[in-house]
């Protein structure tokens, strides 16, 4: 575990897929400790730990699915949590003690954001840091890419482009410092903003809807 936040932890990488690289992510602030995505290390668990363990444990999407949610909760005692429409596929592997359907506040004290489009389950999550600065939590929704440019999570098959274009414009209107993207490219997935986040997504978004143009 590494400390890149004063209440906000990530795990060691895992490269699911060539090129690809995924983390996930312990914020910690008075309240009870959450753990967003997923991570399959088991040596990560005991720095977990030492933190003071997990109460809740947030998917961001379906493809955070592993064996590694059922460990974390029977070490833990933690509850999982996911979008309704996720909850079906994630309580195949593992017990689902949360659901939401619509954006709305869950302990302690961050909200919770549906954003279909990546998969039909997907889901955002914004917290408040203890440092005033506000952190969005984007799944594989939109993406920093490794030249700097962002880009919407569509892949072909798999995505409803449609409904990923109506989610970014909702992304649009957050106003966070810090985006910490689930999977990534390049050698992190945690950016500090330099410039409005509505231009980010506008970047992202202009690629989905005019592919020839990206």
């Amino acid at each position: 575990m590494k400390k890149i936040r004063p209440d906000l932890w990530e795990t060691e990488v895992e490269h699911p897929a060539p090129g690809l690289s995924t983390r996930a992510y312990l914020w910690t602030p008075p309240g009870g400790n959450v753990l967003f995505y997923n991570t399959t290390l088991e040596s990560e668990l005991d720095e977990i730990a030492a933190l003071g363990g997990v109460e809740r444990h947030y998917l961001s999407h379906r493809d955070e699915i592993a064996p590694s949610l059922r460990t974390i909760k029977q070490r833990f005692g933690s509850t999982l949590h996911a979008t309704a429409v996720e909850a079906r596929v994630v309580a195949e592997t593992c017990e689902v003690d949360g659901t939401f359907d619509r954006r709305g506040t869950e302990p302690p004290g961050f909200e919770v954001i549906p954003t279909p489009g990546h998969t039909p389950g997907s889901a955002c999550f914004l917290a408040p840091g203890t440092d005033g600065k506000t952190y969005l939590f984007t799944g594989d929704t939109i993406v920093r890419g490794e030249d700097g440019t962002w880009f919407a999570g569509h892949i072909p098959g798999h995505s409803d482009r449609d409904a990923l274009a109506t989610t970014l414009a909702t992304l649009a209107e957050l106003n966070p410092d810090v985006v910490i993207s689930s999977a990534f490219v390049g050698d992190s997935g945690v950016t500090e903003l330099d410039r409005p986040w509505s231009a980010c997504v506008e970047e992202a978004l202009h690629a989905l809807t005019h592919p020839a143009q990206a």
